[in-house]
């Protein structure tokens, strides 16, 4: 068996899974994160609401030239790592975002939590700017649940389809996600409502519990 097929086989076991029992894709992703630097429970709240805004600019404005590795983790790791960082005016200007009262207040900080910024463990244990989306969830987040219900704003839905893997962001109302490029004028940036995403005709992308390529959602690990 070749090196491919048999990570294909491996990917493949995560995803066939049974309804009733626990998701082997789920399960496998729960394997406990390394204890590191967290944010409080005020950060938190203030990282979520700019990982929101961060990921609505690039919707409503387009993706931003500073976000390089345009595919769904990619958009996950420039929110992530924009968040984390200093919004004063050159930032603000620099992302197209207004100046105004509707800002989410800064997160402050230390040396340690801001070192969180770009510092993302990779299969391996090595610590480097690139994850994909499966080392994502694997070794940066912790698992939630598999009902959507549990999911809190900035929270990650995790697919395994087999062959590959995929992000979304739970938005609260709706859900943010990059699907790649149909025609040449489209930056690859989805919404929806949770209603068209449980009722999607492609069964195997209803966050639903009972769909074996839903693994769950996922929470970003330094967060309370």
């Amino acid at each position: 068996m070749t090196v491919v097929n048999a990570r294909r086989v491996a990917l493949r076991s995560l995803a066939g899974c049974a309804a009733m029992v626990a998701a082997p894709a789920a399960w496998a992703l729960r394997e406990p994160v390394e204890e590191q630097v967290r944010l409080s429970q005020a950060q938190s709240r203030a990282f979520q609401a700019w990982m929101l805004r961060i990921v609505n600019a690039q919707i409503e404005r387009g993706p931003s030239p500073r976000w390089i590795h345009r595919d769904c983790a990619g958009l996950v790791r420039f929110a992530v790592n924009e968040a984390l960082t200093v919004h004063d005016a050159k930032w603000l200007h620099a992302n197209g975002i207004a100046s105004d009262r509707r800002l989410p207040p800064e997160l402050e900080l230390d040396a340690h939590q801001a070192a969180l910024r770009n510092r993302w463990v990779q299969t391996g244990g090595t610590v480097g700017h690139f994850v994909t989306a499966l080392a994502l969830v694997q070794h940066n987040s912790r698992f939630i649940a598999r009902e959507i219900s549990q999911a809190l704003p900035g929270d990650l839905l995790f697919f395994d389809q087999g062959d590959e893997q995929h992000l979304m962001v739970w938005m609260g109302a709706r859900i943010a996600y990059h699907t790649g490029t149909v025609t040449p004028d489209d930056n690859g940036l989805r919404t929806v409502d949770i209603k068209q995403l449980t009722t999607w005709k492609d069964t195997r992308w209803q966050p639903v519990p009972n769909n074996p390529n839903f693994a769950g959602v996922y929470r970003l690990a330094f967060l309370s």
